[in-house]
């Protein structure tokens, strides 16, 4: 006898290769089966979702979850089952004086999925600005701290933002790259300095540090740093950095995602293979809505829905080293699954300089299963709930 069926809706699972109307049947928290017609009467409980999109559990791999101590912070439900998102990736919050916050407050009191990098700072995101010199930095600590929280800790975190880079330099990500490579874990890096203030060449030095594994975010900034140069075209180091096997994130954020950016990247071929949101408090009020909205921007984009599933769930599944647990609806994987509505209309996404984009078809979440527990999506963070303007 199963648990759940989530019965008669599209299931698109890029990992599997399945895009057609199929039930999802759910046992002890895990994926019981994937098929066609499987009979209510075999589970104890049946959601019909039909007309509806079902997916494995959407994953956001970088987000801002430090709620009460990052005035930034949100709580990792809102943005997360609540928004049909069952895992988010806490991009560097903490730090090495802080993280106790991330393990002991954080992860234990959210059903959301909580899987965090820790920032090269100290004190992470808790001071504005995080690195204000060199004692910013303790590196032996973040080591020490990474190494204690083996498998709970994913990667360390260095922005790429002044004034660290003014003080530091590019020993800055060197020394998180040390510390990453100590702990035996990954390094993901934000290009893209709003404060115009460091010297844009530094991706050059930047790139070739990254190895198999680490990450990029913040792909499409049209911010100091990015991987576009002055003349318009893709800096040999960002195909050089796929190729070597570095994964390349999105994160949209309050101000690192241009649409005129992201179209220049594609058309010079570098394809993404994340799409998230870099959630914050002020971001979900303003510009970064949800991770569905992230979703249907990429639409805007001319991805397909097919490719947009996949830049969501087995791409940062497996940049995470999650992928025999996490992505897909295989049997046997743990039982995250996200219901989506996709609604035709005359829609209108922006960037974060304003730019739109029109588009026919808007990504609304309808529901979460985390392993295995149902929950229904929230209320949106827009007055009218979840869906992008009207054209």
């Amino acid at each position: 006898m199963y648990d759940l069926i989530i019965k008669g809706g599209t299931v698109i699972d890029p990992a599997e290769g399945i895009n057609g109307v199929n039930d999802v049947a759910i046992e002890n928290g895990k994926i019981a089966r994937v098929a066609a017609d499987i009979l209510s009467d075999e589970s104890k409980r049946v959601i019909e979702v039909k007309g509806k999109i079902v997916t494995p559990g959407l994953i956001d791999l970088h987000t801002h979850v430090f709620d009460g101590v990052n005035g930034n912070g949100v709580k990792a439900d809102l943005g997360g089952v609540r928004a049909g998102v069952t895992t988010m990736v806490d991009a560097g919050s903490s730090g090495c004086d802080t993280f106790g916050g991330i393990i002991n407050h954080i992860i234990p009191n959210n059903a959301t999925e909580v899987l965090p990098f820790l920032h090269i700072c100290r004190t992470g995101l808790a001071t504005t600005p995080d690195i204000f010199s060199a004692a910013s930095i303790d590196l032996d600590k973040t080591i020490a701290v990474a190494e204690a929280n083996r498998g709970v800790i994913r990667g360390i975190k260095a922005r790429m933002v002044s004034p660290a880079l003014e003080i530091m330099g590019i020993e800055m990500p060197k020394m998180a790259k040390r510390a990453a490579k100590e702990a035996g874990i990954k390094l993901m890096v934000h290009i893209g300095d709003t404060e115009h203030r460091y010297d844009p060449k530094v991706i050059h030095e930047l790139l070739p540090i990254l190895e198999e594994g680490d990450i990029v975010t913040h792909l499409f900034t049209a911010n100091e740093g990015g991987v576009i140069g002055s003349d318009g075209k893709l800096v040999p180091e960002a195909k050089e950095a796929k190729e070597r096997g570095v994964w390349l994130d999105t994160a949209h954020g309050r101000g690192n995602f241009s649409f005129d950016i992201g179209a220049r990247i594609l058309d010079q071929g570098l394809i993404p293979h994340c799409i998230s949101t870099d959630l914050t408090v002020p971001g979900r009020q303003n510009t970064v809505h949800s991770m569905t909205e992230m979703m249907t921007r990429f639409l805007a984009l001319g991805f397909t829905m097919e490719q947009v599933v996949e830049m969501c769930t087995i791409n940062p599944a497996k940049s995470l080293g999650e992928e025999a647990r996490l992505g897909s609806l295989g049997v046997g994987k743990q039982a995250d699954v996200s219901v989506l509505d996709i609604k035709d209309g005359d829609w209108v996404v922006y960037d974060v300089l304003g730019v739109s984009r029109k588009v026919e078809k808007a990504v609304v979440p309808v529901m979460a299963v985390k392993r295995g527990e149902v929950f229904e999506a929230g209320w949106g963070p827009r007055t009218w709930g979840w869906e992008p303007d009207q054209a």
